[in-house]
């Protein structure tokens, strides 16, 4: 059952425009950069931009499939630019970069969904500012090994894949992905290096349980990821998958403890996270911990 639209007092965020936010537009409109911030209108935008941090989107800004509560456009995208690997690392420099990260669109057009592509841009960056962190948010390429295995040899600091919902909610707003391919792929990133850093991410409010959040967490843990955010759904447009429920502050700490409870690094929990939120401050919160457990 759909609630009403109108955002909590706990939702409504400042409109983006500071100095540091302007800057930061102009180095990636000057790149010809796409970023998930823009595309997927998230309501962090203002805070990161203003601290001199963004997603890149690579990949174009077509996405092959649909999901249901997505923003991002979906169709035929266009040809891939050889030259977007070092637009990247030039735009990572510019920005003087700590931490980067790196999403796609999905482009299961593609014989390896993009996976050579994500590897360039970690190469590229890693020569132009070789003390820059890198995160990438990976899609599932299809299930396919070689693919992951062509981003693991890249060596990103973060690897971090979207489960993004509940298992009985999964096949609704995700149909061409698949709950149980997911997990698999955070579990080939292990196998892969057991030292990775893996992460994922899941939004509530999308019609899912308390028990079933839980029980996402579980499966999460079982195939060691690291590092969980969790965010409230917020429904793009009325073209979207209806919001089921508003989940409130206290409700998100709750979660917080709950995860922390079941073994994950670093957890952030709250109406306004989003996969990338203070993704430096979960790495080293990550790191930390396999420091001390040496």
């Amino acid at each position: 059952m759909a609630v009403e639209r109108k955002l909590p007092q706990w939702l409504k965020v400042q409109m983006p425009g500071g100095a540091n936010y302007l800057a930061l537009r102009d180095v990636l409109k000057a790149g010809s950069l796409n970023t998930v911030c823009e595309e997927a209108h998230c309501p962090n935008i203002g805070e990161c931009w203003e601290s001199g941090t963004a997603t890149f989107m690579i990949l174009g800004d077509v996405c092959t499939r649909a999901c249901a509560y997505c923003a991002v456009a979906s169709g035929v995208p266009g040809a891939l630019d050889p030259l977007e690997p070092a637009r990247v690392a030039d735009a990572v420099e510019r920005m003087e970069l700590a931490y980067a990260v790196i999403t796609s669109v999905d482009r299961d057009d593609l014989p390896d969904g993009g996976a050579s592509v994500f590897a360039s841009c970690i190469a590229s960056i890693r020569k132009r500012v070789p003390a820059c962190k890198i995160e990438v948010l990976i899609p599932d390429f299809a299930g396919s090994p070689e693919s992951l295995s062509v981003v693991m040899a890249a060596g990103p600091d973060t690897l971090n894949h979207n489960i993004e919902t509940v298992r009985r909610v999964f096949s609704r707003v995700r149909p061409k992905g698949d709950y149980d391919m997911s997990l698999e792929l955070l579990t080939r990133a292990k196998s892969t290096d057991p030292n990775a850093v893996t992460k994922s991410g899941m939004m509530v409010g999308l019609g899912e349980t308390w028990d079933e959040i839980l029980d996402t967490m579980v499966d999460l843990r079982a195939v060691d990821c690291d590092l969980l955010t969790i965010g409230q759904y917020l429904r793009p447009s009325k073209k979207q998958t209806p919001l089921a429920k508003w989940y409130t502050p206290g409700e998100f700490d709750e979660l917080k403890v709950e995860a922390e409870t079941m073994g994950f690094k670093d957890v952030a929990s709250g109406p306004l996270v989003r996969s990338s939120y203070h993704a430096d401050r979960q790495h080293a919160s990550a790191t930390a911990s396999k420091t001390v457990d040496i």
